[in-house]
């Protein structure tokens, strides 16, 4: 993509908009739009697209109806909820700070009682139990990739338990528990055992309990944000009364795109290109002059930065790591906030605290697999209790009927 017809200069962005240059200023300060450097000395220059988008949405204007078109991308909240709440903090899981959980110590297990509103009951009392003997060959056969062996088993474990949705809410947490300690087997390829963080690292470094701590802490900060777009995919499953397994495989799918659980795989590989640069910082200033994304830093919903890899960051810094990998980091984030002013989200730290133990990016995506089902195992169950049906109209903008000159249209 080239750097004339995919970044404009300040005046372009002012007259796409019909604002004023003071304005254009303010909308990059509340992080509606990002600037990056031109080409003359302190000139800015601005994405087309997110100019474009941001004019589309002016027009759109605040109708309830127009209003919703714009909505599904981080805009106008769609529905209600009581598992999660999003603050410039970090996320909250029924009122309680994920960070704060993260920082005293809990284990997946807590914030998934919280998230399920467990209240006295403990829904992971029983033990998950083994693989049946059809399925183990499959759950254990650790050559296939980690979400499509989870994605292959977990509708055949739904074969053998009864639907979910007429159960009372205690039967469901308790089926939710296993459905959740099932998941991180199937993606380490072992026996559910145990707290997930002990399973997951367990299988990748045994005996390591420094990073044994910072997968517990991980996972919990990656529990649940609210309506995302894996956490979307399985409430909309759950809303038809399917299966929890179903909302799991769901949320999974969702999560293998290269935009959603696939950014960890793209952040190892801006790490790797750092690797081999001589300097780093260029490589950085190069990318993002060009108009290229810095995958892994910057969230819309955290403009002054995401507290998630912020505490994750912080707890690898004070921990045994790889030395060269760290340096590595340091220079990247470093380089990045020089040239951007953008600093890692959860993304980054994923990646960052497996390549620095000697794992890859298929490690970090499990990682935030294991973690997120908790969250959506949480909607699928705040949904069924509802009982209703997530059906969106669509606002039709093609041609118009055969024969129907006046039909609305775009």
């Amino acid at each position: 993509m080239s750097m004339d017809s995919d970044l404009i200069p300040a005046a372009e962005a002012c007259r796409l908009l019909g604002i004023s240059p003071a304005t254009l200023y303010a909308y990059v300060s509340r992080g509606l739009l990002e600037s990056r450097p031109g080409r003359a000395h302190r000139s800015r220059v601005y994405r087309r697209q997110e100019v474009e988008r941001l004019a589309q949405r002016k027009r759109l204007g605040r109708g309830a109806a127009r209003g919703a078109a714009q909505s599904l991308d981080r805009g106008l909240p769609v529905m209600e909820t009581r598992i999660s709440l999003i603050r410039p903090d970090g996320p909250y899981y029924r009122g309680r700070s994920a960070v704060a959980l993260a920082r005293a110590g809990a284990t997946l297990e807590d914030p998934a009682r919280l998230l399920w509103d467990c209240g006295s009951q403990d829904p992971f009392a029983d033990p998950p139990g083994d693989w049946p003997a059809r399925l183990a060959p499959l759950a254990n056969a650790a050559e296939l990739p980690p979400l499509s062996r989870a994605m292959a088993v977990t509708p055949l474990r739904a074969l053998r338990v009864p639907p979910s949705f007429q159960a009372d809410q205690a039967p469901r947490r308790a089926l939710a528990a296993t459905r959740l300690r099932q998941n991180a087997g199937l993606l380490v390829a072992r026996r559910p055992a145990g707290p997930v963080h002990r399973l997951l690292a367990g299988t990748w470094r045994p005996g390591d309990e420094a990073f044994a701590e910072l997968v517990r802490a991980a996972l919990v900060l990656c529990a649940d944000h609210e309506l995302n777009v894996s956490a979307f995919a399985a409430r909309v499953v759950a809303s038809t009364g399917a299966h929890l397994h179903a909302t799991v495989c769901a949320g999974l799918s969702a999560l293998a795109g290269p935009r959603h659980g696939g950014a960890t795989a793209r952040v190892c590989a801006l790490l790797e290109d750092a690797r081999q640069s001589r300097d780093v910082r260029r490589l950085v200033a190069v990318r993002w002059q060009q108009g290229e994304d810095l995958p892994g830093f910057g969230h819309a919903l955290y403009p002054a930065g995401d507290p998630r890899a912020a505490e994750l960051l912080a707890m690898l810094r004070a921990m045994p790591a790889d030395p060269a990998t760290m340096e590595l980091v340091e220079a990247v984030v470093a380089a990045a906030a020089e040239v951007s002013g953008r600093r890692p989200n959860v993304d980054f730290t994923l990646a960052a605290l497996c390549l620095a133990h000697g794992l890859t990016a298929t490690h970090a995506l499990s990682l935030f697999a294991a973690g997120r089902v908790a969250g959506w195992l949480a909607h699928a169950l705040e949904q069924q209790t509802l009982g209703r049906l997530i059906r969106p109209r669509a606002r039709y903008t093609g041609l118009p009927p055969d024969g129907d000159a006046d039909a609305p249209h775009d």
